[in-house]
């Protein structure tokens, strides 16, 4: 069984954010050689998501204007993370609604997606660099 592994950079420039990054996580899979197997593709920050779901620029506002009615910004004391100093209690609750990471089969050598499947990192406390991990296995 092969195995391969490469990390992704994204710095979303605003505080809020969906990005599609399923082309660069194709590449990835071109790169590895592997046919036949699995890929995990997951955010390695604690306030960055990685998700399946359509492409269409309606349902990326209703993300934001839903996780923003579950998780508000403001008011900053609402949480007591923030009482660390941070202001970023609502992403990290964000994030767990939006989910860490996704597992997607590889057949025939691409992603075995169903029909309007497309793979997104979603940010929540940006305006900075974060990394999002590939690692695939298989044959």
């Amino acid at each position: 069984m092969k195995s391969f592994r490469k990390e992704l950079w994204f710095e979303i420039s605003t505080r809020r954010g969906f990005s599609n990054i399923t082309t660069h996580v194709e590449n990835c899979l071109h790169e590895s050689g592997i046919r036949e197997g699995m890929l995990l593709c997951n955010a390695m920050h604690i306030t960055a998501s990685v998700f399946i779901n359509d492409d269409e620029s309606g349902l990326h506002r209703d993300y934001e204007r839903w996780l923003e009615q579950l998780a508000p910004h403001e008011p900053l004391n609402l949480y007591h993370h923030n009482n660390t100093g941070e202001d970023n209690g609502d992403a990290h609750l964000k994030r767990m609604v939006m989910g860490r990471e996704v597992v997607v089969a590889v057949t025939d050598g691409e992603l075995d997606f169903g029909p309007w499947e497309q793979i997104f990192y979603g940010e929540f406390d940006g305006r900075r660099k974060k990394r999002v991990l590939v690692k695939i296995i298989g044959e």
